[in-house]
């Protein structure tokens, strides 16, 4: 009943919205010109006289006298072009969904107060040296400029958005949504089963694979990994293996491919910034890029950031109680309890979190810490050595990071910036802590920071990867920092390509960012193939077979052996888990370690192999090629809407890559058609022999406004694997950023 009760009220929510809503349902095609016009030209805010330049891509390119003034105009331009993205932002990381769904959001609004992202909001702000406020006070009154002033984005009808103006508080807990610890999504989806038989070895196969259990918590897993950092490849290569002289960077984000992108793209200039490079919408820090002495990018670290503690047995003073008053738009208002112990907030009351009945879990997490990102990557884009990066991510806490950096001397290093608690290991039989043994909050009581955890400077073979790998893979015997890695097969595949050529370029780097070879799937076809062909009696489906054999593991769009591989292993990998009694699990790590000594050791692994083929031949036989069932769907983030999702897709496209490719594209088993949700969305590459050789590309476009030409401009040259130039010489900007834009201070 209360299933239909809510998908009635989703359906008159979604008519409702309808009536206000025709700006974002039909929205007016609007050029580059007229969305120019509409910025603001007589400002309050300003001290001197602002020049934007802009390219036929609305990306801007930002002169100020001074970093105050810099700082209003980037929040300006934020506001202007992303300003309906930060709205939206801004009402998750508040816990305020149900204000623009309605009811059907209210858990998730629940569970979003639960887990508190602003909880360290008022200690960060507290604690900020001048610069850092004097900076962040001037982004939000330029933001706030177009919030309350400006014309209202084609969504806030739909929507129901009011204007309010975004606090420090906001932008702080954005920043912590952004940061959220990938192991939340692993961790939740075992707590239900404690205590179950099998559950100690499905743990320890876990920890063996280092990956491979799916996000739980549903909507709630599947809202928090679209808005975190929880991917990316980033590559270095020093001078000496150069073919222009100066060292090379080249970073990718892996995120969400919903548009608008969860990246802005911008130039800046005034006496303490030179820089290009990629800033979260409503954020005002630069998150990769590079100024005139160096270039970084990075990964997620993927660290243990956080421990589950059962607090079941404290006593019941330590514990807290608040009400949380929630808004629910077109119904009355909620409200719901959270609670609070010394050990963090209590999850197991988030409602879409399924537990054991009468457990009491807190979870402790790094992002409740008081640590200070926007300080440090203020300073790390004004860093004018690597000395001066390393030392500006002194607190910087979320999301850990494997920082990438390439300098202008010719030098490239990494380190691991975070802070992290300073555990001895790992458990073994449960990863729920227990709060009444003072050994397991102890490692809370200090953490370990960037100059503790592993770091390399110009490593002999003069080139860097990184997949979010484990750091013992290049620094072994260092502290422990976590238990779920990406597989390696992506950062062993970075490696052979950066390694292919003597000498690198940026050609080479913008192809290894589009590689879509997966070296683990080649060897994985070849074992099942080989197991195929022995069976007594021969290999069955040998049209299908033959579409297999001789496989490289590329997964081109063009490939008809991925199709078949990924058809194949969508048939075989769930029969082997159900008849080991387990549950099958995507991810690739677990695969490559788990199927075949899973299948080997089962008596009837031949009819397993016989029925996984027979089942997947009529699949095959419908599609062609990998990319006519892997698609890239270029849509706007309200075709997740009920009734009214369709339309807000713009087109589809035939993608390549896969789990764990270097252009990575995420999916889970395949059967047919479905849609890449994760993944490869954002290119930058740097030579920094040459400070114009700066290039970045967004899965989609610069503009966040429904019809603007810009809103999804750049998804051609994203498929050319072409990108545009952000230049550093004044010159050369303005060449190639003709459009002119002056603002005035208010008279």
């Amino acid at each position: 009943m209360a299933g239909i009760l809510k998908r009635k009220a989703a359906l008159v929510l979604a008519l409702l919205a309808l009536l206000p809503g025709c700006a974002a349902l039909f929205p007016a095609q609007v050029g580059t010109e007229a969305r120019l016009a509409a910025l603001p030209r007589q400002l309050p805010g300003l001290t001197r006289p602002v020049t934007i330049r802009w390219n036929q891509h609305l990306v801007p390119w930002i002169e100020a006298e001074n970093d105050t003034d810099l700082a209003y105009a980037l929040g300006l331009v934020h506001g202007h072009l992303r300003g309906a993205q930060i709205e939206i932002m801004r009402r998750i990381a508040r816990g305020r969904l149900a204000e623009m769904a309605g009811p059907v959001a209210t858990d998730i609004d629940h569970a979003l107060r639960i887990l508190n992202f602003g909880r360290a909001g008022a200690a960060v702000e507290a604690a900020w040296p001048a610069e850092t406020r004097a900076f962040v006070t001037a982004f939000l009154a330029g933001l706030n400029q177009v919030v309350m002033h400006g014309p209202r984005p084609p969504e806030a009808g739909l929507l129901g958005l009011e204007r309010e103006p975004v606090t420090a508080q906001d932008m702080l807990a954005v920043g912590r949504v952004a940061g959220t610890d990938i192991n939340w999504l692993l961790l939740f989806s075992l707590l239900a089963e404690r205590g179950t038989p099998g559950y100690e070895t499905r743990w320890a196969r876990l920890r063996e694979a280092g990956n491979g259990v799916e996000p739980g918590a549903g909507a709630l897993g599947a809202l928090l990994l679209g808005n975190s950092r929880a991917g990316s490849n980033a590559v270095a290569v020093d001078a000496r293996h150069s073919a222009t002289g100066g060292a090379l960077l080249a970073s990718d984000p892996h995120l969400s491919l919903n548009l608008p992108n969860l990246w802005l793209m911008v130039g800046m200039r005034s006496p303490g910034y030179d820089v290009v490079g990629m800033m979260v919408p409503g954020l005002p820090v630069v998150g990769f890029g590079r100024n005139r002495h160096l270039s970084w990018g990075g990964t997620n670290l993927r660290s243990a950031a956080s421990d589950v503690f059962d607090i079941s047995r404290l006593p019941p003073d330590q514990l807290r109680s608040r009400t949380e008053e929630i808004g629910q738009r077109l119904w009355f208002g909620a409200r719901r309890q959270v609670r609070e112990s010394p050990f963090g907030p209590v999850v197991s009351d988030v409602p879409l979190l399924a537990t054991r009945p009468g457990d009491v879990l807190a979870l402790r997490w790094v992002g409740h810490e008081p640590t200070d990102e926007i300080t440090a990557l203020l300073r790390a884009a004004r860093a004018r050595n690597s000395t001066e990066f390393r030392h500006a991510f002194n607190g910087f806490g979320v999301s850990p990071q494997n920082m990438i950096w390439a300098d202008a001397e010719g030098h490239v290093g990494r380190i691991v910036a975070t802070v992290l608690p300073r555990r001895a290991g790992f458990p073994n039989r449960d990863p729920v802590l227990d709060a009444a043994d003072p050994a397991a909050s102890a490692p809370w009581q200090q953490l370990w920071d960037w100059r503790d955890l592993p770091q390399l400077t110009d490593p002999a073979e003069g080139i860097l990867a990184s997949a979010n790998e484990n750091p013992a893979s290049w620094a072994p015997g260092g502290p422990p920092v976590g238990f779920f890695f990406s597989d390696g097969d992506r950062v062993a595949r970075l490696r052979a390509l950066l390694q292919a050529r003597p000498r690198l370029r940026p050609e080479d780097l913008a192809a290894l960012q589009a590689d879509t070879l997966a070296p683990k799937a080649a060897e994985l076809a070849a074992a099942l193939l080989a197991r195929l062909e022995a069976l007594p009696g021969g290999a069955p489906e040998p049209t299908l077979l033959a579409r297999l054999r001789g496989w490289n593991g590329d997964y081109a769009a063009e490939s008809e052996a991925a199709l078949v591989f990924e058809l194949l292993l969508g048939r075989l990998a769930p029969a082997v888990a159900a008849a080991q009694g387990m549950r099958a699990e995507s991810g690739w790590g677990y695969i490559t370690r788990f199927l075949l000594r899973d299948l080997d050791a089962l008596p009837n692994r031949a009819a397993l192999l016989r029925e996984a083929a027979a089942q997947a031949a009529p699949l095959a036989a419908q599609y062609r090629n990998w990319g006519q069932v892997h698609r890239l769907r270029a849509a706007h983030w309200l075709v997740n809407l009920p009734l009214l999702g369709r339309r807000f897709v713009q087109a589809s496209y035939p993608a390549g890559g896969s789990r764990e490719t270097p252009m990575k594209s995420g999916h889970g088993f395949v059967s047919g058609p479905h849609e890449v949700s994760f993944g490869s969305m954002a290119r930058h590459i740097s030579d920094m022999a040459d400070p114009d050789a700066n290039w970045f590309t967004l899965w989609g476009g610069q503009d966040g406004w429904l019809g603007s030409a810009a809103f999804a401009d750049q998804v051609p040259l994203w498929l050319g694997r072409q990108g545009i130039r952000m230049p550093l010489r004044p010159a050369t900007v303005a060449a190639e950023f003709p459009n002119v834009t002056r603002l005035e201070p208010a008279r």
